[in-house]
């Protein structure tokens, strides 16, 4: 299978369209039950079927996610596949505090290279804003680790848009991370044009909006209250019912395709020219490899504007985070 390479900003990182989000890897306080062999696996399962972007972050199982991906990458060739891993959740004082340090910055990306036992990564973001680091000095701090070799392209995650134009007052950033799906396009009005124009790429997660773009989900569903759906607004009226009607509109073009309406949404980010790489998650091996299955689906330009159209109503809304930031 060969699928177009994607290069991330202005550095020369190359990946597929399609990567793997693996904060269920070893993600143990984000999920209950997750077994470590599972997460190994899906990983494994992803650089298989011709998946080349991995994005883990520290956070995801407070390092565990990293040591997992670590051991599953262990058995590919490392200059065939990019690694992106995030940091700013500082623990030194019992609770978690946002630090942009590049003091910390500095720390956290050595740490993160000795759990992921590599000598480099491809993308390392600044995974929140705190509230006191100039952005330019937190930035430099990786341009420096850049220049050493430790890491190929900078990112910067939940980012404000003025954030942004301050952390790349050198012209420093490649990559920005941020929730975007059809669901949520907020960003697609002020903050993805800038980046483009920047020549800064653009990595949506939640693409698949908790599942709910997959369209597995209908009008008879409910969530118990200590379920994360419960609190997230898609699942709401009048929300949830507009979600899928737009999604019922999804549904012959994938039938058209013999894909499923999750590999017929990825399809649509991939031909979006505003995205780089979208970065679903998983929980099975299955799930990854039906996702990988997407590389494979082109819409017809046709195809892309009737589903543009289809969610039309959810452009006109800001409709702010599935999940708080942490302070």
């Amino acid at each position: 299978m060969s699928h177009e390479l994607v290069t991330i900003g202005k550095s020369d990182v190359q990946a597929t369209a399609l990567g793997l989000g693996t904060n269920a890897v070893g993600g143990y306080n984000l999920f209950p039950n997750l077994k470590d062999d599972d997460g190994l696996k899906l990983v494994q399962t992803g650089l298989n079927h011709g998946i080349t972007l991995l994005d883990t972050a520290y956070v995801y199982g407070l390092g565990h996610s990293e040591e997992l991906v670590g051991q599953a990458m262990h058995d590919f060739d490392r200059h065939s596949f990019a690694l992106a891993t995030k940091g700013a959740q500082d623990f030194s004082s019992g609770e978690q505090v946002i630090n942009n340090t590049p003091e910390f910055l500095t720390a956290q990306v050595e740490a993160s290279l000795k759990r992921l036992n590599t000598d480099y990564l491809d993308i390392y973001y600044i995974h929140f804003p705190d509230k006191d680091t100039p952005k330019a000095e937190a930035v430099g701090a990786l341009q420096r680790l850049r220049e050493q070799g430790k890491i190929r392209a900078i990112g910067i995650s939940n980012f404000s848009l003025d954030q942004i134009k301050e952390a790349n007052a050198d012209g420093y950033v490649d990559v920005v991370e941020d929730e975007f799906s059809l669901l949520h396009q907020d960003h697609a009005v002020d903050m993805m044009p800038y980046l483009k124009d920047h020549h800064i790429s653009f990595v949506p997660y939640f693409p698949l909006a908790s599942g709910l773009l997959t369209g597995k989900y209908d009008q008879s569903v409910s969530f118990p209250a200590d379920d994360i759906r419960s609190q997230i607004s898609d699942f709401q009226e009048p929300r949830y019912s507009q979600a899928l009607t737009a999604i019922d509109q999804v549904r012959p073009i994938a039938q058209a395709h013999h894909a499923t309406v999750a590999q017929t949404v990825l399809a649509w980010y991939m031909q979006n020219p505003l995205i780089s790489v979208v970065i679903p998650g998983a929980k099975r091996a299955s799930q990854v490899e039906a996702n990988a299955q997407a590389l494979d689906v082109t819409l017809t330009s046709a195809e892309y504007q009737t589903i543009d159209q289809a969610f039309t109503k959810f452009k006109a809304v800001t409709s702010g985070k599935s999940l708080a930031d942490p302070d």
